[in-house]
């Protein structure tokens, strides 16, 4: 038996400073894009467009070349076990509220548009918190790992989308976005399947994208939202305490 040791990864032996890094050249990513779709007087989307598109194909070309898709969640879908999809059902119950908000008139094209939008947005957004900055950081435990990737989750969100929002969509899209990015992180570590956490996302997206503008009258909506997910994150918290073999409760949540 060879006593050579295994070559460890920068991310493993700097998990923090990778996580800076992957999080440093997103933003600049960004915000790059943005600036130069508002000197190009571009729609809305274009710097997401123009910044997640080179990002999606270094993902892809990331996880070939490292054989990585595995390891990241790429994983069939069929590998889930059929009694934990239940702990997906209360995904599509929120799907299902932000739908019961209704639909605006909207044309083909913009259709086969934001299909193409949310479904890159989805793969990348996924493939970065739930996938890269949640691996990087499951060493250092369950709890440090969901938290920090639910927090810069939310923390991207909220800068990009702060200008001419009243203070109480500010907080309710900072607790959102906080609830969304935890109930992922914490379905990622429990499946290890990141594929249902791209297709919610994705369809979350082009909901909210072909869906009424959110508003005052659509509070309640917001509100049931928030408190479902406050009760999921907790319910999936509690079933990783009772399923955790003990090397994994050591990372846990105590």
């Amino acid at each position: 038996m060879s006593n050579q040791k295994v070559k460890r990864t920068f991310s493993q032996k700097h998990p923090v400073l990778a996580v800076v890094i992957i999080e440093a050249l997103l933003f600049l990513a960004v915000f790059t894009a943005g600036a130069y779709a508002t000197i190009r007087q571009l729609s809305g989307t274009a710097p997401v467009l123009i910044s997640f598109i080179p990002i999606a194909v270094v993902l892809a070309i990331y996880f070939s070349v490292k054989k990585k898709w595995g390891f990241y969640g790429f994983r069939s879908l069929r590998s889930i076990p059929k009694p934990d999809l239940v702990y997906y059902a209360p995904l599509l119950v929120v799907l299902a509220i932000i739908a019961l908000k209704g639909f605006r008139p909207i044309s083909v094209s913009e259709v086969l548009f934001y299909l193409l939008f949310t479904l890159l947005v989805g793969f990348v957004e996924e493939s970065i918190y739930r996938g890269l900055i949640l691996n990087i950081l499951l060493p250092k435990g369950v709890k440090t790992a969901v938290l920090t990737s639910s927090i810069l989750f939310a923390v991207t969100h909220i800068l990009r989308v702060l200008s001419g929002q009243s203070a109480l969509q500010t907080v309710l899209l900072i607790v959102y976005a906080l609830l969304i990015g935890c109930a992922l992180a914490l379905l990622m570590v429990r499946g290890r399947n990141i594929w249902p956490l791209i297709l919610f996302h994705f369809l979350h997206n082009f909901i909210q994208f072909v869906g009424n503008d959110n508003s005052d009258s659509y509070l309640g909506y917001d509100l049931a939202i928030l408190a479902l997910l406050a009760l999921y994150c907790a319910l999936l918290a509690l079933s990783l305490k009772k399923t955790a073999t003990p090397s994994q409760a050591e990372h846990s949540f105590n």
